[in-house]
């Protein structure tokens, strides 16, 4: 789960790091009065959506005036901004965030992530921020500082200390910089995060403050941290995504015009890799996990179908928690109260087989049977293909 840069702002502040202020607006005439709260002569507006690389996309935009905020936000607010990290369509721009402008001397970049094969935090910083953070870690790898944390002993002082000497500051600034790393170690931990990013902690006038930030959570925690389930915003979600999580469904999108129904997450990634190796391009990844009920199995049709570009389903249950005849009862169950408008393909195996074959023969005759993953994934390119020729 993503949270706006405002949102994990105010995490920031909460264990102790420096921030600058700032207001939020949801129409231009709130953020021209948001600037004249602030006070000064020069501000910030920045687009607030779920991806980086917002500033080559001209999501920030510098103002000297509450008139030019007043404009900045006009033209941001109902705009879809697309990055580097969105696809074509982008993000729609709901709110928009008004900071006060700071005198920078550095910019650094400071990011945490969690390194799933080492089970360790992983620390990533360097003495060189700023928008061009990626191409500087690609022709200057030296300039990067790494640390990991034992997640028995807890991030250590001397480590933030050595980070903070790793990144050429000195003086008063290592004592800052050592509480910056630290309280940003603290949210990271406190709040079941996977990602916190820092891009650019700047060096202004002998302190450190965190000009952008990025967080994202561990979404399979998130019920033990109900104050972040309220920072969620679905309008930055892929709403097919969205339709199938609140469902208890794990899906993701993608390009592909053939929806996949599938138990398992390998079987799932095997049945996408034979989907293109047959011609095909699949439209979704779908775990409907173990245990299925056929509310569960209709429930995954509908997810299927709220993607328009779907052309054919295939199902796919290799059943051991599973049973065959379940999911053929949710199949006809989806045929039956869901509609299916476009050609199913279903392949079973494992428990209960031959039940739930006979219950596809008798009360879902329209239905492709496949045997196996192969003929499974041939029939619904082929199924694909025909319909394309119809069209």
């Amino acid at each position: 789960m993503d949270i706006h840069e405002y949102q994990a702002k105010d995490l920031l502040v909460t264990r102790g790091i420096r921030v600058p202020r700032g207001g939020l607006a949801y129409s231009p005439e709130q953020a021209a009065y948001r600037a004249t709260e602030l006070g000064g002569d020069a501000w910030v507006v920045k687009a607030q959506v779920h991806s980086g690389a917002r500033g080559k996309a001209g999501g920030i935009i510098m103002c000297r005036s509450d008139k030019e905020v007043e404009e900045a936000a006009d033209k941001l607010l109902g705009a879809r901004l697309v990055t580097k990290q969105t696809d074509g369509r982008g993000k729609l721009v709901s709110r928009v965030y008004v900071e006060e402008t700071v005198p920078i001397d550095r910019e650094l970049y400071l990011g945490f992530v969690l390194d799933r094969k080492e089970e360790r935090i992983m620390i990533v910083a360097s003495s060189q921020g700023g928008m061009d953070i990626e191409e500087i870690s690609e022709k200057e790898p030296d300039s990067i500082v790494r640390a990991s944390v034992d997640p028995g002993a807890g991030m250590m002082q001397f480590q933030a200390r050595e980070i903070a000497f790793g990144l050429g500051l000195d003086g008063a600034l290592i004592a800052k910089a050592v509480q910056t790393i630290m309280g940003c170690y603290r949210v990271f931990r406190d709040f079941d995060a996977s990602m916190l990013e820092i891009n650019p902690l700047v060096v202004s006038k002998d302190d450190l403050l965190a000009l952008d930030c990025k967080m994202s959570f561990d979404e399979n925690a998130v019920f033990r941290r109900p104050e972040l389930s309220e920072l969620r915003d679905k309008s930055q979600e892929d709403p097919r995504e969205t339709f199938a999580s609140d469902r208890g469904l794990s899906y993701v999108g993608l390009d592909g015009n053939i929806g996949c129904i599938i138990n398992g997450a390998g079987l799932a990634m095997a049945t996408l890799d034979m989907i293109k190796i047959a011609g095909g391009e699949p439209a979704n990844f779908l775990d409907i996990g173990g245990g299925a009920s056929p509310e569960r199995v209709a429930k995954s049709f509908r997810a299927v179908l709220k993607d328009p570009k779907v052309e054919v389903i295939l199902v796919n249950i290799f059943a051991g928690i599973n049973r065959c005849d379940w999911v053929a009862e949710g199949v006809v169950k989806a045929i039956e109260e869901v509609g299916v408008p476009v050609p199913l393909v279903v392949r079973l195996s494992g428990t209960k087989v031959a039940e739930g074959r006979r219950i596809l023969a008798e009360r879902a005759p329209s239905v492709i049977v496949a045997d196996t993953l192969k003929d499974a994934a041939d029939k619904a390119v082929s199924a694909w293909k025909s319909t394309r020729k119809a069209a």
